[in-house]
């Protein structure tokens, strides 16, 4: 078995999310408290608050926390994956589980990039929508041609090999919308999220975040992370310039799996409160690439009795 980790992205949270994990499994409950110390508050008690777990404060790093806690509790049960890849905040907690800092140096750095990501994300508001389609040569040439004509909407999340996520401007992005459906779109999804992420919008916010990391030191990683903006595996010497740009720049998540298949991957586990990425992989991964989701107890105990069984 050869195994590629997944972790979730923002967006995946939802109220509640872990509280069966947290009572049931003493080592993800240990990781949780953990860290509550770092963030100053009781994480398990938020995550059961709607209205909080929604803003991007609070759900960044109780994603990292949840996802990090499902590593820590299968243990041992989970061989040394070959490679990882998270979507976007995602990438923290893959660096995390593979070595590159340790849990309370990643939930530190994450309660700041989410307060930064929240203030500049209410100061400069925007609008995403997901575009359905294989042509996305098209989707960015219509861009393009928008943002000459002084438009601010730009390619944000490239999902899969047929759904890319676009953002901006609100009244922009809305234009945009008619312009590819004009250019033959035929399906478009408003995303329900307070901030244009992945674009230019949050430039401010990856100036606090460069500043933020200059103070940081990295170990080496286990195996490989893939990175969102290159395609490519993080290179520690330039982690602070990369997960800079991240907060900018569009994500590549298709292309990243893409390359994590062809260096062998055979089986794909998501860990965090959705099982969004595994969907993602469904249009990516061939039929025969396992894939399993983590994000409850339930799904906890199949898939460690797999990777158990596996061992035997």
């Amino acid at each position: 078995m050869k195994i590629g980790l997944l972790f979730s992205g923002q967006g995946a949270q939802q109220a509640g999310m872990g509280s069966d994990l947290y009572e049931a499994l003493p080592e993800y409950k240990s990781t949780i408290d953990r860290a509550s110390k770092v963030l100053g508050y009781d994480l398990s008690e938020l995550t059961k608050d709607a209205d909080k777990i929604a803003q991007t404060q609070y759900a960044q790093p109780a994603i990292l926390s949840m996802s990090n806690a499902i590593i820590n509790a299968l243990g041992n049960a989970l061989p040394q994956p070959i490679a990882a890849l998270g979507l976007s905040l995602g990438e923290y907690s893959a660096l995390t589980a593979a070595g590159a800092m340790n849990f309370e140096q990643a939930v530190a750095i994450i309660k700041d990039r989410g307060r930064y990501m929240q203030t500049v994300g209410d100061e400069n508001p925007g609008k995403m929508a997901a575009i359905m389609g294989e042509n996305q040569q098209l989707i960015e040439n219509v861009l393009a041609k928008l943002q000459v004509e002084g438009k601010r909407v730009y390619p944000a999340n490239y999902n899969t090999f047929a759904q890319l996520v676009i953002g901006g401007i609100a009244a922009d992005v809305d234009d945009a919308v008619v312009a590819l459906t004009d250019a033959g779109i035929k399906r478009t999804i408003d995303l329900p999220v307070s901030g244009a992420f992945h674009t230019p919008l949050l430039k401010d916010a990856a100036v606090q975040l460069s500043e933020r990391l200059e103070k940081e030191a990295f170990s080496d990683l286990n195996y490989p992370v893939y990175s969102n903006t290159t395609s490519e595996p993080f290179v520690i010497a330039s982690l602070h310039e990369t997960l800079t740009k991240q907060i900018v720049s569009p994500t590549y998540f298709a292309q990243a799996m893409q390359k994590m298949l062809d260096a062998g991957v055979d089986t794909l586990i998501e860990v965090g409160p959705s099982d969004t990425l595994i969907k993602f992989a469904k249009k990516i991964a061939p039929k025969d690439v396992n894939r399993y989701a983590i994000k409850d107890l339930e799904s906890f105990n199949q898939v460690k009795e797999l990777l158990t069984a596996e061992e035997v």
